[in-house]
């Protein structure tokens, strides 16, 4: 069976139905500096921790200050979070850390562990769906592709004709200083398996920015529930705080004048929102200055 990855994951991404291919793109498992060359995400900023042991050990670790992150090939999740997203941040042990690679503390920087298939759908072009279940917490895939800085996020936004896909994704990240983090990720030319994710109004995956060298982090994709072999695997494109199935959602009617712009949702679900989430700070026109 062909693998779309070419040999670059661990785990070859299958391809269905045979014979059919998704448009060109290069595939790279981890996200890359853009073409304006604004973020490096391959650049190491933080320190190593010291820690001797085959297993870095909570809290005397550095970078596991904040508790432990994962139990096995799993994200820790409390019992009430079943209801509300996971909010505590994640740092990864990383290439200055004298832990071992078996240390439990790296998860997401081993890249793709498990057997994933980007298959065309009825109605929503390609889609992505696991070979084997996938145990609620588990770690899926990354959203890679080029890191972008703003104006280059939005200047491709802009050039995008209404019928064209759009594969960017703004992640927003809210200080505890008041400061808020943004990044930009395009796997429009260069991704990986994780651009073939489709949005659901209740899906079974959610997001979590994770930190592995430096503070560019990157888009970690996790099991909100168990999920069966061979169900579609989604999450929801707003990144809205509440995104896991069963949550409360408020929903704001969008405005005649942005439905243009909105492209319909085919989630299906009967929590469905009508349209695909739509960042109007990617398609606003910069306020000219004075």
């Amino acid at each position: 069976m062909a693998d779309l990855s070419g040999g670059s994951e661990v785990v070859p991404v299958a391809l269905w139905p045979p014979g059919e291919a998704p448009p060109a793109f290069q595939y790279s498992p981890e996200s890359v500096a853009g073409a304006d060359g604004q973020t490096d995400p391959s650049e190491v900023t933080f320190p190593g921790c010291s820690c001797r042991s085959s297993s870095c050990p909570a809290p005397r670790c550095p970078c596991l200050r904040r508790g432990h992150n994962y139990s096995g090939l799993c994200l820790r999740l409390e019992e009430q979070q079943q209801d509300r997203p996971f909010s505590r941040p994640v740092f990864e042990c990383n290439s200055l850390c004298s832990c071992g690679e078996g240390c439990q503390n790296r998860l997401v920087q081993r890249g793709l562990q498990l057997r994933l298939q980007v298959f065309r759908t009825p109605s929503k072009g390609w889609g992505v769906r696991a070979l084997e279940p996938v145990p609620r917490g588990r770690f899926v895939c990354e959203y890679a592709g080029e890191v972008l800085g703003f104006p280059e996020a939005h200047r491709r936004i802009q050039a995008q004709a209404p019928e064209e896909p759009n594969y960017i994704i703004a992640v927003r990240e809210h200080l505890h200083d008041g400061r808020v983090m943004e990044t930009f990720v395009d796997p429009t030319r260069v991704g990986n398996v994780g651009r073939f994710l489709n949005h659901s109004c209740e899906p079974n995956l959610f997001m979590v920015p994770v930190r592995v060298d430096s503070m560019v982090p990157k888009l970690a994709l996790f099991a909100a529930v168990d999920i069966p072999a061979g169900e579609e695997l989604t999450y929801d494109y707003s990144g809205r705080s509440h995104n896991f199935p069963g949550a409360s959602r408020e929903r704001s009617k969008p405005v005649e004048e942005e439905n243009s712009l909105r492209k319909p949702c085919y989630c299906g679900s009967r929590t469905c929102a009508s349209f695909l989430p739509w960042d109007s700070s990617l398609f606003s026109t910069p306020a000219s200055s004075p």
